[in-house]
């Protein structure tokens, strides 16, 4: 028979089931996108967990695509090769070489990311923007000035990503991809999944960061915003109250809804579970942007 406490345990763990049965009926068929990336890609235990966390979202019926950035990787490989990482407002400046380089530790990092899952039971494909021409892109000027081999994702084929999870894969995209003359071009993973997000109608996009979310006051922890609606987030950028690397993802997120996206969460990976936490608990632990008016 069960001690006192055991059983205390255990009707806990049944509490957590039962909280988060309306949630999977709820988004049981419905595609995620998961921006997987920052220091979960670093730490091999909080990596096999978001890697775990996907697992799960397979298994109760919902169809997870991952899209995976590599830039701290592929800064230590370009300065391997005795070159200096550069960047242009957050952009990291591609040249030939440097293109090569990203397309190689990218397809790395794909595969390794393959392995886990399969490691966990799941059937999953690695696959680049350039497979079936998915991402198809062109170049990126930023304030008109050339930074090389990055892309702007015009494009989304999303034949492949259909035929993929119908046969029961799980799709794992490395930001890469191919302009009109067929050259390769690096892709800022946020924009990629942002705009995977929005070409399947995906009814989550979850950007796995460094951060705990977004915040009224970014020096004061006690002002998380659990939730907020679109035009509070259209807000927040133009009065400029969030700068820095979550202006472009926050940027992402109101695009992203006003594509079709119906919800878009921005998650501290660095959170064990982070994903489960976020889908199927009342309370939460990231930020998410709903499309409709809280009140």
């Amino acid at each position: 028979m069960l001690e006192l406490n055991e059983m205390n345990n255990e009707m806990m763990k049944a509490g957590t089931l039962i909280e988060a049965l309306p949630y999977i009926q709820r988004f049981s068929g419905k595609v995620v996108v998961v921006k997987y990336g920052g220091s979960a890609m670093l730490d091999e235990e909080l990596k096999y967990n978001v890697i775990k966390d996907v697992a799960l979202l397979k298994l109760i019926g919902m169809k997870p695509i991952i899209v995976h950035g590599g830039g701290k990787e592929i800064s230590k490989w370009v300065k391997l090769s005795g070159k200096e990482a550069e960047f242009y407002k957050g952009l990291r400046i591609t040249d030939k070489e440097t293109m090569e380089i990203a397309e190689m530790v990218l397809n790395k990092v794909n595969k390794e990311l393959v392995g886990l899952m399969q490691k966990m039971e799941m059937n999953a494909v690695g696959i680049c923007g350039k497979d079936a021409n998915m991402l198809h892109v062109e170049k990126r000027m930023p304030d008109g000035k050339d930074i090389g081999y990055v892309g702007n994702v015009t494009s989304v084929n999303t034949d492949i990503l259909y035929t993929l999870m119908d046969a029961g894969f799980i799709p794992v995209i490395a930001p890469i991809g191919m302009d009109e003359n067929f050259d390769s071009y690096n892709i800022n993973a946020d924009d990629a999944a942002c705009a995977v997000a929005k070409a399947m109608k995906a009814e989550k996009l979850v950007f796995l960061t460094d951060i705990e979310g977004v915040f009224v006051d970014p020096t004061n922890k006690k002002t998380l915003i659990s939730e907020m609606d679109v035009n509070t987030a259209r807000e927040f950028i133009a009065n400029g109250v969030v700068g820095g690397g979550m202006l472009p993802k926050l940027t992402n997120c109101v695009e992203a809804i006003d594509q079709g996206v119906s919800r878009v969460h921005i998650l501290d990976g660095r959170v064990a579970h982070c994903l489960l936490l976020e889908f199927f608990t009342e309370k939460g632990i990231g930020t998410a942007i709903l499309k409709e008016p809280l009140f």
